[in-house]
């Protein structure tokens, strides 16, 4: 089997990160659960369901990515796939099998779970979330003719060609940075359906106007500055 690692970054989700933990599946190597701050109990919790924890201080999805991705290119032995995941447990952690499926099976390069209408509890995702997942992929498939359907944070990569990506966001253009230069640098890539359900806890950027303005401002861009690149 492969080496996988998971990086879960994770702000004030204390109620919710042991049941993503635990439910992650035996596959996985070493869970990295990076704490954006938090003021809760989630790097206790974290830690005492087995988790590799690391503090990032600066705010932002993207700095606890890149934390925990720093991580782990410190290690002796490197990863084969790095997968991606939420700590508010409206994924399904035990689907990691189905996303990583792919790569080990059919060596797919990058894999995206998509959060399919039949699979999504009613409520799992704000209209915001939905006006703004069908804006990106829609703007993605006129400019590079993309056939992503969704920007859903469950996802698994090759770690060397996650490497490659170079990622640089720091904050909400973290998911679409990512696709987008997976389509620049033409690496095989699918989505796989997930099911998607009602988080536990309140949203830090689709649950506040201003974290989904902002959102939809950093994703807008990413795409803009990649179509003016072609």
């Amino acid at each position: 089997m492969p080496d996988i690692k998971v990086i879960i970054p994770a702000y004030n989700e204390a109620n919710s990160i042991t049941h993503v933990i635990k439910d992650i599946p035996d596959i996985v190597n070493e869970i990295i659960v990076v704490s954006n701050n938090s003021t809760d109990d989630t790097e206790i919790n974290a830690k005492k369901a087995g988790a590799t924890v690391l503090t990032e201080t600066n705010k932002g999805y993207g700095y606890a990515c890149l934390k925990g991705m720093d991580y782990i290119s410190n290690l002796v032995n490197q990863p084969d796939i790095i997968v991606f995941l939420d700590g508010d447990y409206s994924d399904y952690p035990e689907e990691l099998i189905k996303i990583t499926a792919p790569i080990i099976e059919d060596n797919i390069d990058f894999v995206v779970g998509a959060r399919v209408k039949a699979l999504r509890e009613k409520g799992s995702m704000t209209i915001p979330q939905l006006f703004g997942n069908w804006l990106a992929t829609t703007l993605m498939a006129l400019f590079f003719r993309a056939k992503f359907t969704d920007l859903g944070p469950f996802r698994a990569i090759k770690y060397e060609k996650l490497l490659d990506l170079k990622m640089e966001d720091k904050t909400y253009g973290w998911t679409v940075e990512m696709q987008l230069k997976a389509l620049k640098q033409n690496l095989s890539y699918v989505e796989v359906p997930v099911n998607y359900r009602n988080r536990i806890g309140v949203s830090k950027v689709s649950g506040t106007i201003k974290g989904a303005i902002f959102a939809g401002a950093k994703i807008l861009g990413w795409i803009f500055k990649y179509s003016l690149k072609k």
